[in-house]
């Protein structure tokens, strides 16, 4: 039971968007510019990176509704499981895996991302767009993952809610409710 009076029957981040659509507009539209519109990242690499913040903060929520966008747009659950695992052994880019490498140092604290990881990703090919919006795609999971978890949401283990939620995630993005 969520810790506030959120809206019934509304799963993870749509409830405390119905409770309060004021700040939800807001989040909304940074989620849709981070994750769906164009960008030299694919946004199934984008939705990795969602995936693995929020796998790294244990937001069964937003790790799992991200990993299915991510599936949807790569047509592959597999490669979703194991960017979550290991990222390193993952069947994705060297650049995809040193922006993964800042990803993760940002979900644990922001002052942890160095020079040196900076220039791996720089050698494997990422511009400076692409390490900004990464590291900005995982500090707002942060906040979307504290959120969702911060509010005690519910969040349905139904994996075909999940499936049919990243589809309409994937196709339409993130200005409307999935839901």
């Amino acid at each position: 039971m969520a810790h506030i009076a959120l809206p019934e029957g509304l799963p993870g981040i749509s409830g405390g968007f119905a409770f309060r659509p004021e700040t939800a507009k807001p989040m909304r539209e940074l989620a849709h510019i981070l994750l769906h519109e164009s960008n030299s990242l694919t946004p199934g690499e984008r939705e990795l990176i969602a995936t693995y913040v929020s796998s790294q903060n244990d937001c069964y929520f937003c790790q799992t509704s991200h990993g299915a966008a991510a599936a949807s747009h790569l047509a592959d659950h597999d490669v979703v499981r194991r960017v979550k695992t290991d990222f390193e052994s993952a069947p994705i880019s060297p650049k995809l895996k040193a922006l993964l490498g800042i990803a993760g140092k940002v979900q644990r604290g922001g002052k942890l991302v160095t020079a040196e990881d900076v220039e791996r990703a720089r050698r494997e090919g990422a511009s400076d767009l692409e390490i900004h919006d990464t590291v900005l795609i995982a500090a707002a999971f942060c906040m979307y993952n504290r959120y969702v978890d911060g509010l005690d949401t519910w969040q349905p283990r139904d994996t075909g809610m999940y499936a049919q939620m990243g589809q309409q995630l994937a196709e339409h993005g993130y200005l409307k409710s999935s839901r």
